[in-house]
């Protein structure tokens, strides 16, 4: 009993040693607290099914992280993938458009016909038809002289002018959950200005600016905030225009990509569904300074669970499509529609996935 109860003190102690260096150790995260809204019942248009089950898989083993999906004019696919190409799909074969020698992201084609390219650590690029990359904003040189630190989502207007998100400005590509961590906002919403070449900043202070949509009839600009469980707007005509509010709040899960549907509402992407542990690290910023110092590995981990839900204009859920196993589809990160269909984009998978509607 003696020999017992010293091993379980020298366990105290050496866990009390180790909590408290997890607590006073230099870290890479300030974090602040929060209160997460509360976690919606997956009930009425939320309830769960098996449609995202059902997928095809489109360039499977063949593409490597297409994190958004687009079509050009004659229905061919494109992403982009972890070794820096934009790559379009012709049959079962890939082709290297162009490679940027970054992380592409976001993709939305321009009236002019270029490939716009949100690329995460080279900031916001053009794609022209023979595959020269034109960079439109320098990540280093950044915007209103802070840098981007994360270019991640872009969708351009039918008068050329380009939307795009900065997720983070202070912590890039592959360092996300530290930004989840810390729970500071530290992404924007910018405008570039093709014909003038200048950027402006049109929302600050968003928690990790993600996807990025503009309303069917160009009246507001939509980005999902992930870290918030939220889309918020901008308006960009009307007596609101010029002002940022809250569009859909408290939503099911993390959404990442955002896209217009061409019927007046919008497919949200949902990386993963709500995190119990990250709910209840958000108001205890010693714990989530704690976490961060932790070795990767022992991090929260997303469910494995695929979800992709409509809203409408109101920020009302109109539908959703699921596979709660994550079998076929999970960490979904993109959908585009076109012709009937739902093409699904995945960060770390090596397929594109399509969801008949």
């Amino acid at each position: 009993m003696k020999l017992l109860l010293r091993v379980v003190l020298v366990l105290v102690l050496l866990l009390g040693s180790f909590a408290g260096y997890l607590a006073l150790a230099p870290s890479a995260v300030d974090p602040v607290a929060w209160e997460p809204p509360p976690v919606p019942k997956m009930e009425g248009p939320l309830a769960p099914n098996q449609r995202l089950a059902a997928a095809t898989l489109i360039a499977a083993g063949k593409i490597d992280g297409p994190e958004d999906v687009e079509t050009d004019a004659q229905g061919r696919l494109y992403g982009g993938t972890n070794d820096g190409a934009v790559v379009r799909v012709v049959g079962d074969a890939l082709e290297v458009v162009a490679n940027t020698g970054g992380r592409p992201l976001g993709l939305d084609f321009a009236p002019s016909g270029a490939l716009i390219v949100a690329d995460a650590k080279k900031g916001l690029l053009s794609i022209g038809p023979e595959g020269q990359v034109t960079t439109l904003v320098d990540a280093a040189t950044g915007v209103d002289g802070v840098k981007l630190g994360f270019t991640d989502d872009v969708a351009v207007a039918s008068d050329g002018a380009i939307y795009f998100s900065d997720a983070s400005d202070k912590f890039g590509f592959g360092d996300h959950m530290l930004d989840l961590l810390e729970g500071r906002p530290h992404g924007r919403l910018i405008k570039f200005d093709p014909q003038t070449g200048k950027a402006t900043v049109l929302a600050r202070d968003l928690s990790f600016a993600n996807g990025v949509a503009l309303s069917k009839d160009e009246s507001f600009v939509a980005v999902n905030e992930t870290y918030r469980f939220r889309v918020t707007r901008h308006w960009l005509k009307g007596p609101k225009a010029g002002t940022t509010e809250v569009m859909a709040d408290g939503l099911p899960g993390f959404p990442d990509g955002i896209s217009q549907s061409g019927r007046g509402t919008f497919w949200v992407a949902m990386f993963t569904v709500r995190n119990a542990a990250g709910d209840f690290l958000a108001p205890r910023p010693l714990l989530a300074k704690m976490v961060a110092n932790l070795p990767r590995a022992l991090w929260p981990k997303p469910a494995p669970y695929g979800l992709a839900i409509e809203i409408d204009e109101d920020g009302k859920i109109v539908q959703s499509l699921h596979d709660p196993s994550g079998a076929v589809v999970e960490q979904v990160t993109s959908v585009h529609e076109r012709d009937g269909a739902l093409y699904i984009g995945h960060l770390h998978r090596d397929r594109i996935t399509r969801v008949g509607l």
